[in-house]
């Protein structure tokens, strides 16, 4: 489960929204607001490791530790207030909500109803599909998502009810990296 709760974590961190839909280039913290995989709800185990993530990572195994600091890089920096990810003005200039830093997921759909951004999505890579929706609604520097997303692969099938918040910090992205840099940087990102 532990695995689960910072796949969680990583994975919401590489979510963001194109500036149209009120993403500005610079440092933002993502506050996860509920997780439910599987029909359990894991937010309490999200808000431990976030809160904890030191500890976490020094519980995994050399090769797991290795693996999370290679996917994040410089490009996640998490404590207590949230997860802070950096946004390029490439990110930000997007005309459509990212699934993944890389914009290789994009979604098949965008509706733009005030300040409501619909948005659905169906991609497949490395043997994994991971298909979905989620609304993002916009205002005054904050941007709070629901998603709902099935994925699938060898392991089988899992279903995933996300809400987060983004809140934009400012400009300065306090050194951390973009997250579409460390996509560059990732082995087999394209």
């Amino acid at each position: 489960m532990k695995k689960t709760v910072l796949a969680m974590v990583v994975m919401a961190s590489s979510t963001a929204y194109a500036q149209d839909n009120g993403l500005k280039p610079g440092l933002w913290v993502i506050t996860p607001v509920s997780e439910i995989v599987d029909g359990h709800d894991i937010s309490s185990q999200v808000s431990f490791v976030q809160a904890n993530l030191q500890q976490a990572m020094a519980n995994l195994s050399t090769a797991q530790r290795a693996q999370v600091q290679a996917m994040m890089g410089k490009a996640v920096s998490a404590d207590a207030s949230g997860i802070r990810i950096c946004v390029s003005p490439a990110m930000a200039a997007r005309g459509k909500p990212m699934v993944d830093p890389q914009g290789r997921c994009e979604p098949g759909t965008v509706t733009r109803t005030g300040n409501k951004v619909d948005f659905a999505f169906n991609c497949s890579k490395d043997g994994r599909t991971t298909v979905g929706k989620g609304v993002s609604t916009i205002g005054n520097d904050m941007l709070s998502t629901h998603l709902d997303m099935t994925t699938t692969d060898a392991q089988g099938s899992h279903t995933i009810q996300s809400e987060s918040q983004m809140k934009f910090l400012g400009a300065d992205c306090q050194g951390i990296k973009p997250l579409d840099t460390l996509a560059k940087k990732t082995p087999g990102a394209t």
